[in-house]
């Protein structure tokens, strides 16, 4: 496959079976989607964005789908679970059609070595390392957009997850709490040196949990940032899809709200890494401002965010562990990207982060 403007050639060592692949959905793909060309070959691409899952483009003419699989080598454990992740979005994508469409499970992992699945392509903008070239300096297309982030994250709030049937994804009662501990967990399983800003910045997060019944629980999509989002080619500031859902459940709405606080504010955080997107593009003019953004959502909610450095604290320590374990991988030699090698400075930057933020909190 000639690669297009959004995908490239398929890295070396995560090349996928494609004649077992091929017989595979030759087989399945009629019961699911009728207007696909079989006549046509199979084609293969990858997308380039994102350290976790893999995510390919797969072509049988102008049929496309996009298959995601779990990263080569070994993985944390309930972690890169495709069947899971491919439930989710069959049960969110009819209340929420921002999120992809699945369309085919493959849970027999001889085909191509692990279980994966297909969801319909959607194509669009988004945005990574640079402001695009279609919204530019445009000060109000960058409000705009701004707007239309956290007006999307407030419609996956407002999803009633009891009348729909969504609550059926996770338990929201105690779920802060386990996700406090259960990334402290993971910290413990993959680090590769001491760090004793992490340990103060566990502490001061399992000291400071806020009550957490589940009475207010809504969906929580678990990595909601702007290159989690699609937009439209034609109308930059209009969204279109919103992608990577493999850490969604239900729970506490402003876990989402502080991830996206984090990403969109991150400044020191990927000097390690001059590619990484954990510098923020949307620091400057037009952007809205961290106050802006609690605002907005704030008014169109009602929730109280007065103690929303809290989660900020936990989005950046949450980021900061998934980097080791793509780190703990890379010095294991489970991967041989070289696109981690750093990944350890950019822990440290990030723990930095998140311990200045608690101690300057008052809370």
């Amino acid at each position: 496959m000639t690669p297009g403007k959004d995908s490239t050639a398929v890295r070396a060592g995560e090349q996928l079976d494609l004649l077992a692949l091929d017989r595979y959905l030759r087989e399945q793909l009629p019961a699911v989607s009728a207007d696909i060309d079989l006549q046509a070959p199979l084609e293969i691409a990858q997308f380039p964005g994102g350290h976790s899952n893999l995510t390919y483009l797969v072509s049988y003419g102008d049929s496309e789908f996009v298959l995601r699989r779990p990263p080569i080598g070994p993985v944390a454990p309930t972690a890169h679970d495709m069947p899971r992740e491919y439930k989710l979005l069959s049960v969110i994508n009819p209340q929420f059609p921002l999120a992809p469409k699945p369309v085919l499970l493959c849970e027999d992992s001889s085909i191509i070595g692990v279980p994966f699945y297909l969801m319909e392509r959607r194509q669009g903008l988004i945005v990574r390392l640079k402001v695009p070239e279609q919204i530019g300096d445009h000060l109000v297309l960058r409000r705009r957009l701004s707007e239309n982030v956290v007006d999307t994250l407030v419609a996956l709030h407002a999803v009633d997850i009891h009348t729909t049937g969504v609550a059926q994804i996770g338990k929201p009662a105690g779920f802060v709490t386990r996700q406090v501990r259960g990334w402290a967990e993971r910290w413990q399983r993959s680090k590769t040196s001491e760090l004793p800003e992490m340990d103060e910045v566990v502490e001061w997060l399992v000291n400071r949990i806020p009550a957490d019944t589940g009475s207010g629980a809504t969906i929580v999509h678990n990595d909601f940032k702007l290159d989690n989002i699609m937009l439209d080619n034609e109308d930059p500031t209009r969204v279109i899809a919103v992608l990577d859902w493999e850490m969604c459940t239900v729970g506490d709405p402003l876990i989402d709200v502080g991830l996206l606080l984090s990403y969109w504010t991150m400044q020191s955080a990927g000097e390690a890494d001059q590619n990484s997107s954990l510098r923020a593009i949307t620091n400057g003019p037009g952007w809205f401002t961290r106050e802006e953004i609690i605002e907005r959502y704030e008014a169109a909610t009602g929730r109280d965010l007065s103690r929303i450095v809290f989660y900020e604290t936990f989005a950046r320590f949450k980021v900061a562990v998934v980097i080791q374990q793509i780190y703990f991988r890379y010095v294991k030699g489970q991967t041989g990207d070289e696109r981690f090698q750093r990944f350890d400075q950019l822990v440290r930057e990030l723990t930095s982060e998140a311990l200045q933020l608690a101690q300057q909190s008052g809370i």
